[in-house]
């Protein structure tokens, strides 16, 4: 006997415009497959339905996942290459605000196993991501999805992303208000909504209620909401300061405000105008500037508010605006048992576990648990234990965290050693939440596509350093040093939040005696607090293999020298990049391939990190060409224009990072054999013939990065301010590094036509 499907099983649980917009899917994967829907059209069908593809050139095996027996009731199912369509892929699961209940959670567990390999990865925005998922079984996992109130739509593509809001919403003694209800209300008002449907890239969106903590991060969201109440003619009033255009990525960019007071009323038709704005004037063609923020600082804020207001009142009226307000107290949290104070001492690991990852919550008697996850991941098994613990201690409070970790919210106080037991035997009893050991990380090398360096590998090396610390002989500064954010970004697009980390690292590469080593760019200065309150900038690139000396120095220097109390960011304005610098520039030397090979490979992968067989010279000493001196001399112009942005020089710091990017040009022009000289038209010229028109650039960011010296040269920054002077030196950065990348992929090929030569000779 046949097993009913999913679709058949599951058809009277689904919400019915869940199960027609998965069924209409399914058609598109039959008709893409036929040949009858065009492949452009079907890949951002897929990215708005959350399936994504994934890279596998990463060292790990899963050929476990290739052939696979699924049990039914009737019977099983073997799954195996013929019923394979291209490469597994990555599914991500949008969990709004990042709210779970236990039977979801279990749900979650389940398709881990059965479609992926058994990891639920929590994300920075407070999705799940499910990996090495055949694009055959998609429609399958969201029903299942479906079936329990999750979608998948829009979890992806140029959509609005996942909302995101404060893990400690109606749990935290520094609200405003509680944000749910409203974070809530937007989600679902604005999903599928006709006027998000024609973006020319994505749209993100959080919720805060307090303004000098991190947990909402609203100064890098295209829509930033921070809880605020005003007294009006004697009554309160909730609303929201409400800030527009933020974004990290490539070159990040903060939010703006909008307006100071947003009334509930209004969020909902306001936040819809700025998405009709967005479609109407965002760009359609380089998607490289196809973000609110572009438009924003085309247009300046002034202008930009005018335009969205004129938009508002073209909106027609919509009920659903103001009918969530009628069910702001509605909480679909209760708690499984009455607070109760804790009245005696805790064991000492259980002590540790309370002082970073419990806080108390204004409601009496209850506080909110952290459960660390590395990496961000949860094991299928610990997911259901973890659902499990929830029912028993807490019931259907589970949120997802931005650091990448979940809370359980609504824990009587007395009940703390008891779920800390629990925790502990099922390996997620660790403390250290939010501290300098938990980092988080992208998945970098892993498994994205755009991942230059191994992010995860160096996380999970970093993590294991700092638990290996000798605490005792930090002479009792092991509590600041704890305060410290350590985030990680295996490429340029900032997926780990670097930017705004007390220390950050971003992958890049580098080309050592003609074979590529993985390297980090080490950014400092960023400020995690205060919403994400402001951007560091990189110092240097550094082997990846190193970077554990980085932090072991670079902390120590800080503890050793600092004022008393002085935090990271402005130990480092006060001593200067400069200083900082210096006292790590040996660690960026590369020893060769054969006096230590270890530098040659990344963090989790036992292979050599190369791109096919480069050779070396027959020579005793290694050759420094002409381009390499003229990429080392962009790189110390770019740390110079830093220097000068410190030292609040905002022009200079502009003119020094166009300059930069000229070195850099004109670096890859001599590649020809083409003497430019130092005239910036004739390098630019040559620059925009040779290499951005033919596409050799960079490959993996192409007219992206070239752009930005195209538009620096065209369109020099007149009396810049300081923001626009950072984001100058943060695209010649970038600039830089795909020049960098540009001349590795020359010397690779150069040396494969030489190999060539030498074979056709022979």
């Amino acid at each position: 006997m046949t097993p009913p499907t999913w679709k058949e099983s599951l058809q009277d649980r689904m919400p019915a415009a869940l199960a027609e917009e998965i069924d209409v899917f399914e058609t598109q994967m039959t008709l893409r497959r036929q040949g009858r829907l065009d492949e452009k059209i079907f890949a951002e069908t897929r990215l708005r339905r959350g399936v994504y593809g994934q890279r596998y050139d990463n060292g790990q095996r899963h050929d476990g996942l290739a052939v696979r027996t699924l049990e039914y009731p009737c019977g099983t199912l073997t799954k195996g290459p013929e019923t394979m369509w291209d490469a597994p892929g990555m599914v991500r699961i949008k969990v709004p605000m990042g709210r779970l209940t236990a039977a979801q959670l279990d749900v979650l567990a389940e398709l881990a196993e059965e479609y992926s390999d058994s990891i639920l990865h929590v994300t920075t925005r407070q999705d799940i991501q499910l990996h090495f998922v055949h694009l055959d079984d998609t429609p399958d996992l969201m029903r299942r999805l479906a079936a329990v109130g999750i979608t998948t739509r829009e979890a992806c593509g140029n959509s609005v992303r996942n909302v995101t809001a404060c893990q400690f919403a109606g749990v935290c003694s520094d609200q405003a208000f509680d944000v749910t209800p409203h974070a809530d209300a937007l989600t679902y008002y604005l999903l599928g909504h006709k006027d998000t449907q024609d973006f020319g890239r994505k749209f993100k969106i959080a919720f805060s209620g307090c303004k000098p903590h991190p947990c909402g991060l609203a100064n890098f969201h295209d829509i930033g909401a921070i809880a605020v109440v005003r007294e009006e003619g004697g009554v309160v009033r909730r609303g929201f300061e409400l800030y527009v255009g933020g974004g990290l990525g490539a070159v990040p960019q903060q939010a703006k405000l909008l307006d100071e007071f947003v009334s509930e009323e209004e969020l909902l038709p306001l936040a819809q105008a700025i998405c009709r704005v967005f479609a109407r004037l965002g760009e359609r063609k380089n998607r490289a500037r196809a973000r609110l923020k572009f438009v924003v600082q085309k247009l300046g804020i002034d202008e930009f508010r005018r335009v969205v207001r004129e938009e508002r009142e073209r909106i027609p009226a919509d009920e659903r605006w103001t009918a969530y307000l009628d069910h702001l107290d509605d909480s679909p949290e209760v708690p499984v048992s009455a607070g109760r104070a804790l009245d005696h001492e805790l064991e000492p690991a259980c002590a540790r576990w309370r002082a970073t990852n419990v806080r108390p919550q204004p409601q009496p008697g209850y506080v909110v648990a952290t459960v660390r996850l590395p990496l961000g991941d949860l094991t299928s098994t610990a997911a259901r234990q973890v659902a499990d613990l929830a029912r028993r201690f807490t019931g259907d409070t589970i949120r997802l965290t931005v650091e990448q970790n979940l809370v359980l919210r609504w824990l009587p106080e007395a009940d703390i050693p008891a779920l800390h037991r629990e925790l502990e035997r099922i390996e997620l009893g660790q403390a250290g939440a939010s501290t300098i050991s938990d980092i988080t990380s992208c998945p970098g090398t892993d498994t994205c596509k755009l991942g230059i360096s191994s992010s995860r590998g160096l996380a999970a090396a970093l993590t294991d350093r700092l638990a290996e610390r000798d605490v005792a002989a930090l002479n009792g500064t092991a509590a600041d040093l704890d305060r410290l954010h350590i985030k990680v970004s295996g490429c340029f697009n900032s997926c780990g939040q670097h930017h705004v980390a007390d220390i950050g690292f971003l992958g890049v590469s580098r080309n050592v005696g003609g074979r590529r080593v993985a390297h980090f760019q080490l950014v400092v200065g960023g400020e995690w607090d205060n919403n994400g309150g402001s951007y560091g900038l990189a110092i240097g690139a550094f082997p990846s293999r190193r970077i554990p000396e980085v932090v072991d120095r670079l902390t120590s220097v800080w503890l050793r020298d600092r004022q008393p109390g002085e935090r990271l960011q402005a130990f480092i304005q006060r001593v200067g990049r400069a200083r900082i610098k210096e006292t790590l520039e040996d660690l960026r030397h590369v020893p060769g391939y054969d006096e230590d090979r270890s530098l040659y490979t990344d963090w989790g992968d036992a292979r050599e990190y190369t791109i096919g067989d480069m050779g070396v010279g027959e020579c005793a000493g290694e050759v420094v060409s002409a381009a390499e001196f003229g990429l080392a001399a962009s790189e110390r112009e770019v740390f110079e224009a830093q220097l000068h942005l410190e030292a609040g020089d905002a022009g200079r710091a502009a003119s020094l990072a166009y300059r930069a990017m000229v070195s850099a040009a004109r670096a890859l022009v001599q590649v020809d054999n083409i003497d430019v000289g130092d005239d910036p038209d004739q390098v630019v010229s040559e620059f925009r013939t040779r290499f951005h028109d033919t596409q050799r650039f960079d490959p993996s960011a192409g007219a992206r990065f070239a752009a930005f010296l195209l538009r620096a040269h065209e369109a020099p920054l007149d009396r810049p301010d300081r923001e626009r002077a950072h984001q100058r030196i943060e695209e010649a950065q970038l600039f830089i590094e795909a020049a960098h990348a540009s001349y590795d992929r020359l010397q690779e090929s150069q040396a494969a036509a030489t190999r060539g030569g030498a074979q056709a000779s022979a």
